[in-house]
């Protein structure tokens, strides 16, 4: 098991101290307000990034898919995914998937489902495609569809780690009519308070791989788009969520899109 690095920040403390939660250490809260000295709207994008995975789990579970893998879960915060998809379909499979020690401390929070569903959680690294596919498959049916998450997670995961090709090795084993949904930080719009943060985390041990639009739409190559294809991450699909209060103040530098496997 991983052991937890309390020296060094973590993209999961720190994403949980930006929506307010109490998991994580000075030295996170302390890396979160240097965040907030080059942008001080990071707790809004953090809100935005997480709403966007509410709104893309509804659209999903409308659309017939029953079957969830959530890589990169994080710390809980309700409504998780299970929760969303489970309020529409009670009989939606979830796996949550993460290499975070503290979020398997708090795995039985996230494995509180419907009786009619199953929610398991699975303690995984996604540049280990392989242990997540064989864990997975012993809760999914990977014969059916099924929605492959990696919401805020790839950006953590540079181009020599081989990025592209984990997500095509995952989407390789799920069955046509399956789903891939991401989000992902950008530089394209703030660029020098982008490269001051990518510098910072870099300093205190965090990668930051920062991708551009066209960077971004190349994990859904042969994929088919869901309308309105690659948006800032608040604009997709808007209407099936609550507006993240602050979003509209200025832009919010991030990418989401949903695909769909032919």
């Amino acid at each position: 098991m991983v052991e937890t690095d309390t020296g060094k920040p973590h993209p999961a403390r720190m994403y949980d101290w930006y929506l307010g939660g109490k998991d994580n250490y000075p030295v996170d809260e302390a890396m979160g307000r240097q965040m907030l000295t080059l942008d001080p709207r990071v707790p809004v994008m953090a809100r935005v990034n997480r709403a966007f995975m509410h709104r893309s789990t509804r659209w999903l579970a409308g659309h017939g898919v029953r079957q969830f893998l959530d890589i990169g879960t994080g710390i809980p915060t309700e409504p998780n995914l299970h929760q969303v998809a489970q309020r529409v379909a009670p009989d939606a499979r979830v796996v949550y998937c993460d290499n975070d020690p503290i979020v398997l401390a708090h795995a039985g929070a996230l494995l509180r489902g419907t009786d009619e569903g199953v929610t398991e959680y699975l303690q995984a690294d996604v540049r280990d495609p392989g242990a997540i596919i064989e864990g997975a498959r012993k809760i999914l049916d990977f014969g059916r569809p099924v929605a492959l998450s990696l919401v805020a997670l790839l950006h953590f995961v540079p181009d020599e780690d081989g990025a592209h090709e984990l997500v095509g090795r995952l989407l390789s084993e799920l069955s046509s009519g399956s789903y891939l949904v991401l989000s992902h930080a950008t530089a394209d719009f703030t660029p020098e308070e982008s490269a001051a943060a990518t510098e910072k985390l870099k300093a205190a041990g965090v990668t930051l791989a920062l991708r551009s639009r066209e960077e971004f739409s190349r994990f859904f190559g042969g994929l088919e788009l869901v309308e309105p294809g690659v948006e800032v991450p608040h604009r997709w699909h808007p209407e099936l969520g609550e507006p993240v209060p602050g979003q509209d103040d200025g832009v919010i530098p991030g990418y989401g899109a949903v695909g769909r496997k032919p």
